[in-house]
């Protein structure tokens, strides 16, 4: 090979290097069309029975929409509008958040997302990205509900997923860190309440999958919730009823 064609050969390897920089940087989310039935869903539900304005919006992946029947029981006296939607990620609360969250113009918005996004959990999405996707429905509730206040919970961990827990533990850092810089959204620890004294995850708190929480791990899951709520909540619930 001559130098002629070594630099060709070179120019070939850098130009392949960036576009598959670029590509790792502009992620393949998953399509959050996948949900559009279970939407479809809530927004029935709603002709029938229409949410009250002024409410406590919940929405997020599994963790949340498997809990979508225990809630309102579970976070009484709050008033709360069950609005998870299982496998789903931070992005695909961007996608959905008129008509998941918005249009009920709640006085608060919880959201649980990190758990299917992080590492290798499921779809591999950047911490930088997932902050990204935060930021970007923060600034969309202070836009359209300037007094609407958020609550962020962390990342739980499971025994599924313990590789991984370093990974979500960054990003519940990250999701920390952006409570701290903004006086209406508050971040939940609904981790520790999972972890035994020595740190290691609690073994007895899920069903068989071992990543999605049995009744126990649902009471743990309800009451660091509420205990999170109740402070500014239960003061507008007076107010709100």
């Amino acid at each position: 090979m001559n130098k002629k064609q070594l630099r060709s050969v070179q120019a070939l390897v850098m130009v392949a290097a960036v576009i598959s920089a670029l590509s790792l940087n502009a992620q393949d989310y998953p399509d959050p069309t996948r949900f559009e039935e279970t939407i479809q869903g809530f927004e029935a539900q709603d002709r029938i029975s229409p949410p009250p304005e002024g409410a406590i919006l919940l929405t997020g992946s599994s963790s949340i929409a498997r809990w979508n029947g225990q809630a309102p029981a579970a976070l009484a006296p709050l008033t709360v509008i069950p609005r998870g939607f299982g496998g789903s990620i931070m992005h695909d609360v961007v996608h959905y958040l008129d008509r998941v969250a918005l249009k009920y113009k709640p006085r608060a918005i919880l959201i649980y997302e990190g758990d299917n996004d992080t590492g290798v959990a499921r779809y591999g999405i950047d911490k930088g990205m997932i902050l990204t996707d935060l930021e970007q429905i923060i600034a969309r509730i202070h836009e359209e509900l300037p007094a609407t206040r958020i609550y962020v919970l962390s990342v739980k961990p499971s025994v599924l997923r313990e590789a991984i827990w370093p990974e979500a533990q960054a990003v519940s850092a990250g999701y920390r860190a952006l409570a701290e810089r903004d006086p209406l959204v508050f971040y939940v620890d609904v981790a520790t309440p999972f972890l035994n004294v020595d740190g290691s995850v609690m073994t007895d708190i899920f069903v068989a999958d071992n990543l999605h929480l049995n009744d126990l791990g649902n009471a743990i899951w309800g009451a660091a919730i509420k205990a999170a709520l109740m402070p500014m909540e239960a003061r507008q619930e007076a107010e709100f009823k």
